[in-house]
């Protein structure tokens, strides 16, 4: 027997099972984009490496340690995408959508990091990410976050929206400086990565999830303290309108984002403080961004969900469409069997004919476990028994009278649940 080629390790499909679930939760979000009055892009998997070198940074574990990165037939170096911000306002500067004008964009799909795989945590993942361009003020802020927590909210998901603010460039700038005094300090006491990160992104030092850096990072300056006139105005402008929203949140003064570029307002949703892979959904005003990547300067915000742990915490999820019709057939009558599921199809009933070779005996039982609404037995040329799913007797109609008897039966069964 050949041998079994095993998958690539935290890089997992998803089953038919699981699929299901999943296509509904999209299915509501894309439904919530189009109130919102979001559109989707669709961006490529592959970018040029110097793309998240600039945007995301030299300076951090995406870079140095995470991404996928190849050299292709050209010697051109690429890189799978660790995340969706880049390829976005890439395309948006290519396609000209950010000159004098106002987006609102969507993206799904698969992300990569060659990290290691744990609970919460996979090398391909997925994303759900949300960006609006052109608009400067909080209150663009405020509908974002109002926009994740109603995707929460209908999903049952319990989280705690945290945010906080950079301030602008300057104040950032200051509040660099505090910190790397304070950190400077405590130099001999700074694990490995914190050392690493001291001189060149001091501010993802915040971001460690070590025990022992905590007393550290408690006693670290907050960045408030170094906010200007304009950024405590900005974050109550914000703040303002959450309340006036009726979204509750919790100011938390150690959330900061390690980029540049990043700007005001910074904010996540977590399920739980003591779990290490907490954050559900992510984001923030990132108004530097698009002059980093070579386009005119253009305000930004936006937030990414991470798919694989907001499936895990959904408590609510979205009806999943059933099966509506089973059709039990020898093969004889396969061919009837197929024409009369076409014709179901044709008024949008989802039917499964049962095409392998099975006794009566398994095709029934295959049926009862299908969940269909309607099972369906061809018995000869001259009819078929329909059968109510819950129902002890059958009804037999002729082969011409079948979709309409089944259509009545499924309609009768909509109507009740409707009620």
């Amino acid at each position: 027997m050949n041998r079994q080629v095993a998958g690539v390790r935290g890089v997992a499909a998803l089953l038919p099972a699981e699929c299901a679930p999943w296509a509904a939760v999209e299915e509501r979000l894309r439904a919530l984009m189009e109130v919102y009055g979001f559109r989707e892009i669709r961006l490529p998997i592959i970018e040029r490496t110097e793309l998240y070198a600039r945007a995301v940074g030299e300076a951090t574990d995406i870079v140095e340690k995470e991404m996928y990165t190849f050299l292709d037939r050209n010697g051109d170096s690429l890189s799978l995408r660790p995340e969706g911000t880049a390829g976005c306002v890439r395309a948006g500067i290519e396609g000209g959508l950010f000159h004098n004008q106002t987006q609102r964009l969507w993206y799904q799909g698969a992300m990569f990091r060659h990290e290691r795989p744990q609970k919460g945590r996979y090398r391909q993942f997925h994303q759900w990410g949300v960006e609006a361009y052109g608009m400067s003020g909080a209150a663009i802020e405020a509908e974002l976050i109002a926009l994740g927590a109603r995707i929460l909210r209908e999903l049952g998901v319990n989280a705690r929206l945290l945010v906080n603010s950079l301030g602008t460039p300057a104040c950032r700038e200051r509040y660099r400086d505090a910190l790397v005094d304070h950190l400077k300090a405590h130099r001999d006491r700074l694990d490995e990565d914190s050392v690493r990160r001291l001189d060149r992104n001091p501010l993802r030092v915040l971001d460690s999830k070590n025990p022992a850096m905590r007393e550290i990072l408690d006693a670290a300056p907050a960045i408030a303290d170094h906010w200007s006139t304009e950024s405590r105005a900005h974050f109550a402008d914000l703040t303002g309108h959450l309340r006036a929203l009726g979204v509750a949140f919790e100011v938390a003064p150690r959330l900061v984002r390690g980029l540049d570029y990043y700007t005001h307002t910074v904010f996540e949703w977590v399920a739980d403080e003591t779990l290490a892979q907490a954050t559900i959904a992510a984001g923030g005003r990132y108004d530097g961004l698009v002059t980093e990547l070579g386009g005119a300067a253009t305000a930004a915000v936006g937030f990414a969900i991470g798919m694989e742990r907001l499936m895990g915490l959904v408590t609510r999820p979205p009806q999943v469409l059933g099966l509506g019709v089973y059709v039990m057939t020898p093969a004889a009558l396969q061919g009837r069997a197929l024409a009369l599921a076409e014709a179901l199809r044709d008024r949008g009933v989802r039917v499964e004919v049962h095409l392998a070779a099975a006794s009566a005996k398994s095709q029934g039982k295959r049926a009862r476990e299908s969940g269909a609404r309607c099972l369906v037995e061809a018995v000869d040329e001259e009819g078929v028994v329909i059968l109510a799913a819950g129902a002890t007797q059958g009804d037999t109609v002729s082969w011409t009278d079948a979709v309409a008897r089944i259509s009545e039966i499924l309609g009768a069964e909509a109507k009740i649940d409707d009620e």
